[in-house]
Parts: C-alpha cells; structure tokens; sequence
C-alpha cells in the first residue's frame, strides 16, 4: 500500500471513530491497491455532504512548503494551485488524496454580493423557529468579503449582534477582531458567519432543531463564498458543521474537510474571556491555519 493510501486510510479509520463506530463489518486489506484508492477518492467527499476527516497537525505543520504547488499572492493569503497529478506507482490515490475536489468558483464578486443579499432577505423573514421569530430583534446574516477565502463560523448572536444586526460585536468580537488583526488581517478580508442566524433567549445553546432549520442557511453561505478555509470558533460551530458530538479539545489542533474547503477547529472567543490560558492553543491553532496558507505568523 502506498503512503498516500495508508494516509487515506487512516483519515477514514478516525472518521469513522468521530462517528462513533467501533466495528466493521469487514476489515480492509492491506494489499488491496484498488480499495485504497476508492478510499482516497472518497476521502475527498464531494460539494454536498459533510466530511469530517482529520488530518494530523503533524503531517501538515510544513504541508505548504513541502507540497509542489505554484503560489500567487493576494494580500497575506497564497492560493495555492493544485499540484500536477501525479504518475507512477501512487497513481489515482495520490491524485485524489492532493487535489481539491473541483476548482473554487469564478463567481464575480458583484454576483457573489447579490446572491448573499437575496439570501439575508430570506433569513430576514424566516419563522421556522418559533421563539427565536417571536423573541429577536433582527436577524444577525454574516459580514466580510463575499469571495473571502477565509470564513468564520460561530455559535449564534449575543444580545449585542441581535441590537446591531452583525455577528461578533460584542466583548467575544472584540476579541476576535484582536486574533483577526494579530493575524496581520482586517474583518473585511474574512467572511464571518454563525451557525444559528438568530439570537436563542438568554444566550443559550441552540438546539439541534434550531440549527438544523438555519443549515440551509449556512450552506448557502458556503457554497457562495466558497472559502478554501472555514475556522469553526467553539463546538457548536465545529459540531454542527462536521456532523459530530467530539468535544473541541479533541477537534482542534487537525484539519478536516467540508466540500473544497480545509476546516480547523478552535475555542469560542466567550471561552478564552472565561480561560485565559487558552489563547495560547487558539494562537497556536492560527499558526496551523496560516502555515497551510503559505503564510508565517
């Protein structure tokens, strides 16, 4: 089996183990080429569906340096073209286990700016939520750049994102806007969004119907921007969007994959006013992120 089937293979054994199976029905064999490379082919997922794979800081703490990749820059950020396929004995998996899923959309930014606006409408009038309909102000969409290539996912709107109609305003924003700016960043060169688009009562978590109603939502935010990098800011976020119940502790510090984009797990803002000592994990969690980007903080 080549190392890129055996990484493959191992992304997909986690998986399962995030999903909380501990058996299979039939163990994979070793030598089987042709299975390990429908795996890695499946490793890659498609546009639609959640795939929450991890893969190890480790093995991609110099991923950008060491990956054959032609960098363009934009601002801080490196788009990074995909490396050519590969030939010889890695073959299909190699290709599969490197290459994106499909190439970011070519959208303009002024189509991308009105398909964001006629979806805010809809949320602006959405009901499914009975007491989130009855008890907000106004609902809280998103703001940034609508072809960021770096989107933000957090839990729901506080008391001051419902009064001001903008997520991450309040003292947990103001913090992110420091991590933002610490980052050698602005808020408008990222696309910040929550998972839930209204604020639940009391600030309470949301519950699984509640975002469930609102994931059309965040979908279609998504597939708009379609960002190369979603950071999902706490366990709401991160659980919601891979479709898992692990904790954050154990989410953070791996990459993951939500249709194109590499997902990096972290804690909330509110968490690192209560915890101090753990802005540090978060610090080093960004480094993660922007080391993969081709960028050194």
């Amino acid at each position: 089996m080549t190392r890129n089937a055996r990484r493959a293979l191992g992304q997909y054994l986690e998986n399962l183990q995030l999903a909380g199976v501990t058996h299979l029905a039939r163990p994979v064999q070793a030598a089987d080429r042709a299975s390990g490379e429908r795996l890695a082919a499946a490793e890659t997922g498609s546009s639609t569906v959640d795939s929450p794979v991890a893969e190890s800081a480790g093995s991609h703490g110099e991923s950008a340096a060491a990956r054959p990749a032609t960098t363009r820059r934009r601002g801080l950020f490196a788009e990074l073209e995909p490396p050519a396929a590969s030939t010889g004995s890695a073959g299909a998996a190699s290709a599969a286990a490197a290459a994106p899923v499909r190439e970011r959309s070519t959208l303009p930014v002024s189509e991308r700016r009105a398909k964001l606006e006629a979806l805010a409408a809809c949320v602006a009038g959405c009901a499914r939520c009975q007491e989130l309909a009855e008890t907000r102000t106004q609902t809280v969409f998103g703001v940034g750049d609508p072809q960021a290539r770096l989107l933000f996912i957090g839990e729901a709107p506080g008391a001051d994102e419902d009064k001001q109609g903008e997520p991450f305003v309040g003292k947990a924003g103001q913090l992110l806007s420091k991590i933002i700016e610490a980052c050698k960043l602005r808020r408008e060169e990222v696309y910040i969004c929550n998972i839930l688009k209204c604020r639940p009562p009391g600030n309470r978590t949301p519950s699984t119907d509640e975002a469930a109603h609102c994931r059309e939502y965040l979908d279609g935010q998504i597939e708009i921007v379609d960002p190369d990098y979603i950071v999902c800011w706490g366990s709401v976020a991160a659980q919601n969007l891979l479709g898992t119940t692990a904790p954050i502790g154990r989410l953070r510090g791996k990459f993951y994959t939500h249709g194109r984009a590499r997902v990096l797990c972290t804690y909330h803002p509110s968490y690192l006013l209560r915890n101090p000592a753990a802005k540090k994990d978060v610090w080093d969690d960004m480094k993660l992120l922007f080391r993969d980007m081709g960028v050194e903080l």
